[in-house]
């Protein structure tokens, strides 16, 4: 065998390779605001289906009960059931009050302007219905429960709750009430370290003391030769600065993707360089793991800019 047929042959490059890339291209350029409207989308539905709904529904029967028993109430009137009785159910009904009934197939007497409102939106309902409490919560979803009295008035509601959970949590016994929640979710396996990691997110967004972060630098941690990224959150402690003998600073060095946690250390400030980055592109640097680089921090775009 000649040496010229060892030697190792050169692979073609696959004739869909360029359409692959362009795909790959394409589908990276997509995928952010595809992925951002279906984040909204279920968490709208999300809401919709365990907060809206249920809400919706509570207060239709309420409202549904509610109106029905004040019916009972008109109809068990001495005066009104002489009327019905000596009528022989009539089709139609006039209380003393004015107020106009009609009997539905079941028997029942129902609001004449129930009834017109429920057949002009479904007709089916009102003649197949049986029940006069449907008819009832029928007539509840079409005049009280439409969307645009719904979702503002549960909003309100829902701002309020959460204002008077605050202020309950700020006083002394819910903390205490708080406290014991969270002892009884801790001795839950799986559910403390979901709850924790909520948590410790919650805690950093919606925190009104958290961390101020003043600028971005590099410094050499964990060891020399190793550069990591830190957040400068302030000057130090006093005692440390006054035996190095030179400014100190305090740094929260992220841990990657989970960018809310990390390690706080001190330097001196002479060992750390500034970084020309802002906070959110150094965030999408840790978070992406080094992958997300802005433009102006490119190896080949520093060296242009030069």
């Amino acid at each position: 065998m000649s040496s010229a047929s060892r030697l190792p042959t050169r692979s073609r490059p696959s004739r869909m390779r360029p359409f692959r890339q362009a795909v790959l291209r394409g589908l990276g350029v997509l995928l952010p605001p595809l992925l951002t409207v279906v984040i909204f989308l279920w968490v709208a539905g999300t809401i919709q289906q365990y907060a809206l709904a249920p809400v919706t529904i509570g207060a239709r029967n309420v409202l549904a009960l509610y109106w029905t028993r004040q019916d009972d109430a008109k109809l068990a009137d001495p005066e009104v059931r002489t009327k019905i009785e000596a009528g022989g159910a009539p089709a139609s009904l006039t209380l003393p009050s004015g107020e106009r009934y009609v009997k539905t197939r079941r028997g029942d007497y129902l609001p004449r302007e129930v009834m017109d409102q429920v057949a002009e939106d479904d007709p089916a309902q009102v003649l197949q219905s049986a029940n006069r409490n449907a008819i009832y919560q029928r007539y509840a979803e079409l005049k009280y429960l439409t969307p645009r009295f719904v979702v503002p008035a549960f909003l309100c509601v829902f701002v309020l709750l959460l204002y008077l959970l605050g202020k309950f949590l700020a006083a002394g016994i819910g903390r205490v009430f708080w406290n014991l929640f969270e002892r009884g979710i801790h001795r839950l396996p799986m559910v403390r370290n979901v709850y924790d990691s909520v948590k410790q997110v919650t805690d950093f967004v919606f925190d009104d003391r958290k961390i101020e972060y003043t600028r971005v630098v590099a410094v050499e941690y964990p060891r020399k030769g190793v550069w990591s990224l830190g957040f400068v959150t302030g000057e130090s402690l006093a005692d440390i600065r006054s035996i190095s003998g030179e400014p100190m600073l305090s740094l929260m060095i992220p841990s990657s993707p989970m960018s809310v946690t990390g390690y706080t250390i001190t330097v001196a400030k002479s060992e750390t360089i500034d970084l020309n980055l802002t906070m959110d592109q150094a965030l999408q640097f840790v978070i992406s793991c080094g992958v997300v680089v802005p433009a102006h921090q490119v190896h080949g775009n520093l060296e242009t800019a030069t």
